[in-house]
């Protein structure tokens, strides 16, 4: 593993947590590639894989929390502010392109799930973001795929007892008291976010609640889950790369696809697989190597050069 020094930087007055990840041997100003996790994911959980791929290939990585989950400071804890989420990501892009010994003029973007979302929303708003990496991402609360397609008695049980949960923890919410909290996952027929086989594995199997991530969230996120802006695709200038999962039940790749072919300069990498599976082995080796190679050829200074019609000089 590359060097990791553990950093803090300042978003929206909150004090937010920060790995920072070097390359070995760097030379000269290096690429950078800021992420953020999924919807209660934290910075050390199954992040440090990705970002052992990408130090290797010679960029540093800027993984960090969100306000009000894991290391980072913000309250209420355990709570999705999706607009504080983007945000958050503004306030790491620009602490990234601050940092001596790295090329603010290369500096990309990394989401999975939720987060695949933002990173398409916060570059199509920053086009000096020099290219996006945007994995089984969650873009509409509208645009849901399979999920219709996929629902199961277990699963309909489940949605109704989170929505009682939701509309409590709404309550709770409005008379100022802490949230209502429920699991994030858990066992079939158990009221969590998610109960599925490979959700269990990808969170838990990824090092858990010992590497500070916590296996809770404020069920009222889904009064307020997120919806694509019309015109945000068309303004995404730089190289996308986007891996779809083929079987998503919680984001929906047709809708990505779809999408994608609104871009200047998208790339989509079809994979026949469910939501939690691109990050469990075997298929975690290959579409993270994808992405490395992608990051390594869109972040190289002469392919910068000619994007920007600029003679390199």
């Amino acid at each position: 593993m590359s060097p990791r020094k553990e950093v803090f930087f300042d978003s929206g007055g909150v004090r937010c947590a920060a790995d920072l990840y070097w390359p070995d041997h760097a030379q000269g100003p290096v690429p950078c590639v800021v992420m953020g996790h999924g919807a209660s994911g934290t910075k050390r959980l199954a992040l440090p894989a990705y970002a052992a791929k990408f130090t290797a290939c010679g960029m540093a990585v800027l993984a960090f929390d969100y306000r009000g989950w894991g290391a980072s400071e913000g309250r209420p804890r355990q709570v999705i502010d999706t607009g504080a989420q983007r945000e958050d990501y503004r306030a790491a892009i620009r602490y990234a392109r601050a940092q001596p010994g790295i090329d603010p003029d290369r500096v990309a973007l990394w989401g999975t799930s939720y987060s695949g979302g933002h990173v398409l929303d916060v570059a199509a708003d920053d086009p000096r973001v020099a290219a996006v990496v945007s994995q089984v991402p969650f873009i509409d609360a509208r645009q849901r795929g399979r999920l219709r397609r996929a629902l199961t008695p277990e699963k309909v049980v489940r949605l109704l007892r989170f929505t009682i949960a939701a509309i409590r923890d709404t309550g709770r919410a409005r008379r100022g008291r802490p949230p209502l909290l429920v699991p994030v996952v858990a066992d079939p027929w158990r009221l969590a976010v998610f109960t599925d086989a490979a959700a269990r594995a990808a969170l838990l199997g990824s090092g858990g609640e010992a590497t500070g991530w916590r296996n809770a969230i404020a069920p009222r996120a889904m009064f307020t889950l997120p919806r694509y802006r019309a015109g945000t695709a068309d303004r995404l200038t730089m190289p996308v790369l986007m891996c779809l999962a083929e079987h998503d039940t919680e984001g929906s790749s047709e809708f990505a696809d779809r999408l994608a072919a609104r871009m200047a300069d998208a790339t989509v990498l079809r994979y026949p697989l469910g939501h939690f599976d691109v990050y469990l082995a075997p298929h975690f080796g290959p579409i993270s190597d994808a992405q490395a190679r992608f990051l390594q050829q869109a972040l190289r200074p002469s392919h910068l050069a000619r994007s920007t019609g600029s003679s390199g000089d």
